[in-house]
Formats: structure tokens, C-alpha cells, sequence
């Protein structure tokens, strides 16, 4: 098997005569009629690897060198590889988190590094469980250079064979969240690996051969209860000396689909692994055409993270190439902006001085918009210019920093901005979040610090209904009894004083959104600290990028 550190090597060359090796070692016949000892490249050396996982590279030697009909690379282990789920262990700044909360609760130190690392480096802390220990992170770092058991499993991240051997027992319950995923433990050798589609016996014996596991049909896979396992994430907030005071739905995406129109509609996997259109084979071993294979993008919204791993790649130990990253980005912002949401601008009076624009915001996303972690923020950027290009208005400006002008909590981490059904003022903003608070009731963005939301106002998906959500999916603040807070969008009064300025007047309104706000990036500085350190300056260096115009709409007044 091959050290994980040679995946950055792993290229059509390698692949081929590792296919051919795999068939020949299975003693099968492809399209050739005798291989020569000197046909078939020697295999690499192999290394020790725990039983119950394989690192990926051993999947990419048949799942890699895939292409549709029409001439796509739509390659497993080159998509897997420039996302988010191969490079979780990577991530600057849930590195950077993690200490910040080992320094704020020093006597929890075991428990927060088997916590945060039970999805963020799955197989290490996995196989640190069945044998009776804990998860560890920092043991880890830094990805490539680590020398603790499970290392090179650690730096590949969520790899394929965590995934395709979680079994559905516990799906859809609370002990299967939190990482709460179960595994079959009980075969040392042919251990099942589940995917969708049937499987013969030749593939079987291939994938034996070369890995070990037993290639199994499984239904299971496509059920948006496998993604909930670690999408699903409870924190157990505590007190100053370590004591367990809480539980706070730190993200719970799943739970926001399950009460939308989607549950009966789509599945995670639908959005975030788009299906190939054309049937293909979607291995280069014996590969049979597929139909409706999912593409492993694992398309999300974190589009700052990507540009931060191919910016600092060698710092951060990263595996996959530029275009590979690159790629992965691109994909990011199509689906941000073309699937997401939407803004209009319903309408616009002007009346004694005064301009009225009422604008609409759409989710057009399975759950709530932005969902999952709470740094993530969205925001109306509006602005009014007179008949002379003047700007007369100007609400949700970004700043080089990352710092959304008037918002109260970028300049006053104790503050935060109310939700708004009309806005005056240049200082006021319209910004999708949610806000935790302390024991003490105090803002705070510190995941075990934080007890409860005291802010909720992200955009709903269609079929929401914000009355009869359970308490941990719960629209939180003012966006409660706002009538036009609800499923599936909000809409917003803008009144503008025109300070006498001349019409018409040009109007234009953009969403915007942030995956790491100012605000939890800039609570990490005052941490002394190896990881929070380098994190905020790669954010410092990167301020400008951190966020994207997810929709626009403009008008003009008459």
C-alpha cells in the first residue's frame, strides 16, 4: 500500500500500470491476451496501515482516469481530492480552533481532540476508538509530518474508506450524530465497502485483491442520514472548570432539511454530489457504463478555505494539485451562485424625500441558508446613486478587512446586529446569522463557551415552517415575528432619505455571503498560540476574498 504522502504523485502514468498490476494479481484477462513481467510496472513497497482503513491512494488506482463519453474528467480521487472532505484535517482554521478551545479549557484537553477529530480526521480517530483510546489532533500535525499512529490516516481527511464503510444501524437517531457513525468492526479481512450500485463477481475479486474489501451493494449510501452522521454536530458546553453545563446545536443541517420540503424531494447527495448525465464506467478496471454515478465534488460554500489551502499548500501540507483546488473553487461558486438564492427588487416609491425599495431574498437550498457552522454569515450590500452617479445610500458595505460597515458585532464583540424588517440608516444591515451567547448571556464565539443561540435569522427553505420547528432549528430574535420572515425567503424595507438629490436613481442590492466572518476570525488573535496565529494571518492576507455576491438584482427609479 502506498504512504499517503505519495498521493501528490498519483498521476494517469501511475494509475495505468497500477490497474494492470490489480487485474493481473486477480488473475483476470482485460482486452490483453498475456502480460509480460516487464507489461506490469512492480507495485510500490507496501507499508503497515491499520486493518480496519485503506489510505486513498489505493482507491484512486482503478476510481481515477475517469471520463464521460462527451470528453469530462469526472475522476473520483482528482474531485475528492480539491475538496473540502479530503482536506478536513488541513483546515488552518479548524486547526486554530481547536487550540483556542484547548487553552480556554485546558482540563478538557483529551475530550476536545477526540470530539473535533471524530470527523475531521475519521479514520485515525476511528481506529484509536475500537482499540480502546481516544481521537488526537495536534499529535497529528503537522498533515505529512506527524508521527503518531494513524498519521497517514489522518492526513487523508474524510477518505473513501471511512465513508463506503459506514453501515445505516442508528441513521437518522441522535447517537448516530456528533460523528456517532457506526462501522462494522467485526471482520478483520474482507471488510465490506459500500456503494450503490451492483456489483459482479470480477469487480469483487479485483477490489479484494488490491484492497481487501468486499465491494457491497448498498442502498444506504444514498440516504441523507449517512451525511448527518458528522453534519449533525451537538457541543457540550462547559463551565470554568471543565464541567459539562449544556448542549448547543452547534450545526445541525440535516435537521433544517427534515423539516423542509426537501426531505421529500432530494437527498444531501443529490446537491452536493451532482449526478453524471451520461452513462459511464466509473471505474478503469473491467468499468461497466453507470447510470446516474454521483460525482465526488462534495460541493459546499467554503470557498475561502480552498483558496487558503492552494495559497499556503506547502505550509499546510496539501496534497492535491493547483487545478485540482481550482477546479473545486470554480465548482464552489457555480453552485453558490447559480443554486442557491436569489434577490429581487419587488418594488420602489418615492414619496415626500423619501425612497422605499422593498427588497426579497429566496433560499433556494435544501436547509437553512447560510447553514452548518456558525461563522458563516450572509448579508444585503445595498446601495442608492443619484441621476449623477452620486452615492446617496450605501448599507452592508465590505471593508478590505473582512468587516461589514455598521455592523455592530465586527466593531463590539459584545454587540450584534438585530434582525431588520425595515432599514433607515446607513449603519443598520441586514445580515442571515446566528449569534451564541454565554452562560453569562454574553456574545461569544467560542464553541464551548457558547450555551445557546440568542440569534437566529438565517434564510429558511421552502416548506419551513418557523412555528412548529423544534427548539434546535428554531428562528431566534426579531425574524420570529416578522411576517415576512419565512419559508423559503425574507423580504426587507429599505427607506432612504434622499437628502434632496435628483432622480431617476440607480438602485442596486447584492447578497452576499461569508463563510468566516470578521468576528470569529479576529477572536482568534489574542491566542498565543502556534495554529490561531497562522490562521489569522493567512485571513489578514486573504480579508478581501472572504466573501463572495452570491446574487444581484438592480433597478431604476423614474
Amino acid at each position: 500500500m502506498l504512504d499517503i504522502r505519495l498521493a501528490k504523485r498519483v498521476d494517469s502514468e501511475y494509475i495505468m500500470n497500477r490497474a494492470l498490476y490489480i487485474a493481473v494479481t486477480a488473475g483476470l484477462l482485460l482486452s490483453l491476451t498475456v502480460f509480460t513481467p516487464q507489461a506490469v510496472q512492480r507495485p510500490r513497497e507496501r507499508v503497515h496501515v491499520p486493518a480496519l482503513f485503506q489510505p486513498s491512494t489505493e482507491c484512486m488506482a482503478c476510481h481515477n482516469n475517469l471520463t464521460t463519453p462527451s470528453g469530462e474528467d469526472v475522476s473520483i480521487g482528482a474531485d475528492w481530492r480539491g475538496s473540502i472532505m479530503a482536506n478536513s484535517s488541513r483546515d488552518p482554521y479548524w486547526q486554530a480552533s481547536v487550540r483556542r478551545e484547548v487553552l480556554d479549557h485546558p482540563g478538557s484537553k483529551a475530550e476536545i481532540e477526540d470530539e473535533c477529530s471524530i470527523c475531521h480526521m475519521p479514520m485515525a480517530t476511528t481506529q484509536a476508538r475500537a482499540a480502546g483510546g481516544r481521537g488526537a489532533v495536534f499529535a497529528h500535525l503537522p498533515i505529512g509530518k506527524g508521527s503518531a499512529p494513524g498519521a497517514r490516516l489522518a492526513a487523508d481527511g474524510v477518505s473513501c474508506a471511512i465513508c463506503h464503510q459506514i453501515t445505516n444501524q442508528k441513521f437518522g437517531t441522535p447517537d448516530s450524530f456528533t460523528g456517532g457513525y457506526v462501522i462494522d468492526m467485526a471482520k478483520a479481512s474482507e471488510r465490506p465497502i459500500y456503494g450503490r450500485f451492483q456489483i459482479d463477481a470480477g469487480h469483487t475479486t479485483v477490489m479484494r485483491s488490491a484492497t481487501g474489501f468486499k465491494p457491497t451493494e448498498a442502498a444506504h449510501v444514498q440516504q441523507s442520514e449517512l451525511c448527518a452522521t458528522c453534519h449533525t454536530l451537538y457541543t457540550q458546553a462547559r463551565g470554568p472548570q471543565g464541567e459539562v453545563i449544556g448542549r448547543l446545536p452547534e450545526q445541525v443541517p440535516y435537521l433544517e432539511w427534515r423539516h423542509s420540503a426537501f426531505a421529500e424531494e432530494k437527498s444531501c447527495q443529490a446537491c452536493h454530489m451532482p449526478a453524471v448525465e451520461e452513462e459511464m464506467p466509473i471505474t478503469n478496471v473491467l468499468g461497466e457504463p453507470r447510470k446516474d454515478f454521483f460525482r465526488h465534488v462534495f460541493r459546499g460554500g467554503n470557498f475561502i478555505m480552498l483558496r487558503m489551502l492552494n495559497r499556503y499548500r506547502a505550509d499546510l501540507g496539501v496534497a492535491a494539485t493547483s487545478r485540482e483546488i481550482d477546479a473545486s473553487i470554480r465548482r464552489t461558486l457555480e453552485h453558490l451562485q447559480s443554486e442557491t438564492a436569489a434577490v429581487s427588487i419587488e418594488r420602489t416609491a418615492v414619496s415626500n424625500g423619501r425612497l422605499d425599495i422593498d427588497v426579497a431574498v429566496h433560499n433556494f437550498s435544501g436547509h437553512k441558508f447560510p447553514t452548518a457552522y456558525p461563522s458563516r454569515r450572509a448579508w444585503l450590500h445595498l446601495t442608492v446613486r443619484d441621476q449623477a452617479g452620486r452615492t446617496v445610500f450605501e448599507s452592508g458595505a465590505l471593508n478590505t478587512n473582512g468587516m461589514i460597515q455598521g455592523n455592530d458585532n465586527d466593531t463590539d464583540p459584545l454587540r450584534y446586529e438585530p434582525h431588520y424588517s425595515e432599514i433607515r440608516r446607513s449603519d443598520e444591515v441586514q445580515i442571515y446569522e446566528s449569534i451564541m451567547a454565554d452562560s453569562k448571556g454574553a456574545v461569544t464565539t467560542g464553541l464551548l463557551n457558547g450555551l445557546k443561540f440568542i440569534k437566529d435569522n438565517r434564510l429558511l427553505p421552502r416548506g419551513f415552517d418557523k412555528t412548529t420547528a423544534e427548539p434546535d432549528i428554531a428562528v431566534i430574535g426579531q425574524a420570529a415575528e416578522d411576517a415576512d420572515f419565512t419559508a423559503g425567503g425574507d423580504q426587507v424595507r429599505y427607506s432612504v432619505d434622499l437628502a434632496g438629490a435628483g432622480g431617476p436613481f440607480q438602485i442596486g442590492v447584492e447578497l452576499k455571503f461569508q463563510p468566516i466572518s470578521f468576528r470569529w476570525a479576529d477572536n482568534l488573535r489574542k491566542y498565543d498560540a502556534a495554529e490561531p496565529r497562522r490562521f489569522v494571518s493567512y485571513y489578514d492576507s486573504m480579508a478581501l476574498a472572504s466573501a463572495e455576491v452570491v446574487a444581484h438584482a438592480s433597478a431604476t427609479t423614474r
